[in-house]
């Protein structure tokens, strides 16, 4: 009986590890990105405006792809993303922020490794000009999980990261004229996202945002909580969400998708739809996720009027490229990956 038993575990962990060479054979890496969801499906109906946006996702994929090709970590493509969207306008985040109930920036952003569950987050942070990076040293460079505020920038500064002397720095003319149209559209969650499965077949999920608009002092959301806006494990998926902040955080969405996966195997874009449709909806807990789980497998779903969302892949056997960008429910395919 005990070598039966012996033999049986022996023939699992063969198949076991069978499983996970076959999971990692059909994508060579995967790369999916948001920057926000909300009420622009209208957008769909303006092609001057909409293609703008999709110029914008297109290049955070292939920035992020072109490092996943060389065979970088997916920490870094995650990175080089979130920086990228912290320097664009047309995003809720860094130069795009929107403004608080008393007119300042408050910055958030997180990131987690699913290798090993290592995390960083930055919430509150005012004058750090790139906060994905702050985040990235929280979880390198720290024995902390999450720094906010004034602690978080001095930190920030004893890193020597770069920072902006005057707060405004994050209100360009372009973005004072989105939050103006921002107004208009209460229902408009904006926030940047990005989860890889790279090479070596680890996850990363990043998030960073410049939070809810008219948001009061000191308010946190769920970007830089691990486990709500934020979540990777090899074990599973990687997570970022976009939404209203307070009933992700509640339902605690990102490690919601990542147990639906591992504990009742669901498949990830079951659980995303689960989560956002049933658990959540359109008027509690608006917005959307993107995931990648640790075959490369996807989900970009969302209950909202639409999500700036795309996806790019590299299948492992033919080298083929495959990737496609979206607003509302019509994709696009991604440009020539170079």
């Amino acid at each position: 009986m005990r070598i039966a038993k012996r033999i049986g575990s022996a023939l699992a962990a063969i198949c076991l590890a069978t499983a996970a060479l076959w999971a990692q054979s059909e994508r060579e890496y995967v790369i999916v990105v948001h920057g926000g969801a909300g009420a622009m499906r209208s957008l769909e109906q303006h092609p001057e405006q909409a293609a703008h946006y999709y110029a914008a996702l297109d290049s955070a994929l292939h920035i992020g792809a072109a490092l996943l090709e060389r065979g970088s970590k997916g920490e870094e493509a995650v990175i080089a993303v979130l920086r990228y969207f912290e320097s664009n306008p047309l995003f809720n985040a860094g130069v795009g922020a929107t403004c608080t109930a008393a007119g300042t920036f408050e910055l958030d952003a997180s990131i987690m490794r699913g290798e090993d569950l290592s995390a960083g987050a930055v919430a509150g942070v005012k004058h750090v000009k790139h906060p994905i990076e702050a985040a990235y040293r929280v979880m390198t460079r720290s024995a902390h999980v999450m720094m906010a505020g004034e602690g978080a920038e001095q930190f920030a500064r004893e890193q020597a990261l770069e920072m902006v002397d005057d707060n405004l720095y994050f209100a360009t003319p372009k973005t004072l004229q989105w939050v103006e149209q921002l107004k208009q559209e209460s229902k408009k969650n904006g926030t940047t996202g990005c989860v890889v499965l790279d090479k070596q077949g680890n996850l990363t999920a990043g998030t960073t945002t410049g939070g809810m608009f008219k948001k009061k002092w000191g308010r946190v959301g769920d970007s830089p909580v691990i486990g709500a806006g934020t979540y990777a494990d090899n074990a599973s998926c990687a997570v970022s969400c976009t939404g209203h902040g307070e009933y992700f955080i509640r339902h605690a969405v990102a490690y919601n998708l990542c147990a639906r996966y591992k504990y009742l195997k669901e498949p990830v874009a079951d659980a995303a739809r689960h989560i956002l449709h049933e658990e959540l909806n359109a008027e509690a807990g608006n917005g959307g996720l993107i995931a990648v789980d640790r075959e490369g497998n996807i989900a970009m779903d969302f209950n909202s009027g639409g999500m700036f969302r795309g996806y790019l892949y590299k299948e492992r056997a033919t080298g083929h490229v495959c990737g496609e960008v979206g607003i509302g429910q019509k994709l696009v395919p991604v440009s020539n990956h170079p």
